[in-house]
């Protein structure tokens, strides 16, 4: 039996949903913070030439309506020079690539790159790079450079030398000379440790907690006691097991807490000063300002640029010696133009009545502080402003709120709650601050547990459970009763 295979051409109908190009450019203005679409509508200015930046927002509609007064045609003939010697250069570009075509450069220009330069904050150092300068300046023999170097750029931000296995911190040294194949010992590599433990900040180079506090009481020789709880109770100490350390020692409580209290001056991680990480540059979209007793909400778009069409555009395309290419590239250049406008437009309307949904709940919060925030989902939002849900979310991403009370991103507005016994639903993140008051309203020497913890809120009308009092807490960084005992 044989089989016939041959390729066929068959037409089928089928449904798709696809999203039209303006849909999509609306859905990613939307989501674009006060910066970025800043950046992007800069962008948009140098790639579309019929985009022009007004100190005023000026409506195309407006455009349209008055009545434009005929250049003279010394001013005509030079505008249309201006436009030609446009296409002539796009056509270049086009057929030889960007290498053949090189911008004139007015002398008396300003380098914009050299400005930007110059005004973008510098990278912060690194530890590594801080450590290894340090070392350079010393005079140290040649023959420990190599390994001072794999050493230096191993240490991790926090400040550590840490091993593969954290179980065995000894194990760093050798994992660092094993990598170099036999181009250092481990002899040298310990006298390149001992030099890289001197530099600044005191601790780093490290391989664990206990070596990094007593490395910063190099120089201290009065408390020894700190340094003995160090060394053989550092266990204890994390567990505050004090009354235990006092008996081992043979010390007084006294004595052991003014010990702790001097070890809780040292740096467990002298890294961190070192972070490569920078601080983000939060600029609200949203800006609430209380004035007679209401809440106004205005959007933060005041540096925003304002950008219409420009008219010589319009104008080349009524005119008949335009040629058929000229306007279709004006076609296309003047509707991308009204899609980005209508999407700035629709973006501020939409984040508008977002935010001012949001205001209307959460006045309670904004006049009392946390312990009133309400309960708020997504789905209340887009019922009460006409939007989908996912609209809802899109515009509230990585957008920020500013209050009397503070700058909050919006997405804190939006939480689940718990039920209370007259049947009213608390935001979980009041109940957390519920449950960080009662903590800090406790008695140290008998800290409460959290089943206590748990009644207490009980007794408020909160129906929670023992294991979601343990959750908050966690969540809230509160150590556990032992913990937090003071003796």
């Amino acid at each position: 039996m044989q089989m016939r295979m041959e390729a066929l051409l068959q037409q089928r109908p089928e449904l798709r949903m696809k999203l039209a190009p303006q849909i999509i450019q609306s859905i990613e203005i939307l989501q674009l913070p006060a910066l970025e679409l800043q950046q992007r509508l800069k962008q948009e200015l140098l790639e579309n030439p019929v985009l022009e930046m007004a100190e005023t927002p000026v409506l195309e509609e407006e455009q349209e309506e008055e009545p434009v007064p005929e250049p003279a045609q010394e001013e005509r003939a030079k505008s249309d020079l201006e436009f030609e010697r446009l296409r002539e250069i796009e056509d270049i570009v086009r057929e030889y690539g960007s290498q053949t075509y090189r911008r004139v450069v007015d002398p008396t220009e300003t380098d914009r790159k050299y400005e930007a330069m110059q005004n973008t904050a510098a990278r912060p150092i690194s530890l590594q790079d801080y450590l290894f300068d340090q070392y350079t300046l010393l005079d140290t023999p040649l023959d420990l450079d190599e390994a001072a170097q794999n050493i230096i750029y191993n240490i991790n931000d926090d400040g550590y030398l840490l091993a593969q296995d954290p179980e065995h911190p000894e194990d760093a040294l050798p994992e660092i000379v094993e990598s170099m194949e036999g181009r250092a010992t481990i002899e040298q590599a310990q006298r390149a440790l001992e030099i890289i433990q001197r530099l600044d900040p005191p601790g780093v180079g490290a391989r664990s907690l206990a070596e990094c506090l007593l490395l910063q009481m190099r120089h201290d020789h009065d408390h020894t006691l700190a340094r003995e709880l160090i060394t053989h109770h550092l266990d204890d100490l994390s567990a505050n097991r004090i009354p235990k350390i006092a008996k081992d020692t043979g010390h007084t409580l006294d004595e052991v807490k003014d010990a702790i209290a001097f070890i809780s001056h040292l740096n467990p991680r002298p890294g961190t000063a070192f972070s490569a990480e920078v601080s983000p540059y939060v600029v609200p979209d949203i800006v609430v300002e209380l004035v007679d007793g209401h809440y106004e909400v205005r959007l933060e778009d005041d540096r925003m640029p304002r950008v219409y069409i420009n008219s010589t555009y319009s104008r080349l395309l009524r005119e008949e010696g335009t040629g058929e290419a000229a306007r279709d590239y004006i076609r296309k250049k003047i509707q991308a133009a009204r899609w980005l406008i209508e999407s700035i437009e629709q973006r501020r309307n939409t984040l508008y009545k977002i935010a001012r949904a949001i205001v209307d709940i959460q006045r309670p919060f904004l006049e009392r502080g946390l312990a009133h925030l309400v309960p708020l989902k997504m789905q209340t939002i887009a019922q009460t402003t006409g939007v989908h849900v996912s609209t809802v979310c899109r515009a509230i991403a990585d957008k920020y709120m500013q209050t009397p009370t503070g700058i909050f991103p919006l997405r804190f507005f939006f939480t689940g709650g718990t039920r209370t016994t007259d049947g009213r639903i608390q935001s979980r993140k009041s109940v957390k601050d519920i449950v960080r008051r009662v903590i800090e309203a406790e008695d140290k020497r008998n800290p409460l547990s959290d089943d206590e913890i748990a009644a207490r809120l009980q007794a408020q009308g909160l129906d929670i459970a023992r294991r979601t009092v343990t959750k908050y807490r966690k969540a809230l960084g509160i150590p556990s009763t032992r913990q937090r005992r003071a003796y």
